[in-house]
């Protein structure tokens, strides 16, 4: 499984397809978390957001 956002590639596709999505969900996490640090002014973090 690929997410191409972030740069996630995990080889255990059973897994997620079982619902075992929490390697996902923390990468996410820390990817988002990683981008509002770099980019405190955008606010949520939320790379090409339209309020």
């Amino acid at each position: 499984m690929t997410d191409h956002r972030i740069g996630l590639t995990l080889h255990q596709l059973s897994e997620v397809m079982e619902g075992k999505l929490q390697p996902v969900i923390d990468a996410l996490i820390s990817h988002y978390q990683a981008e509002k640090l770099r980019n405190p002014q955008d606010g949520d973090g939320a790379a090409g957001a339209v309020a």
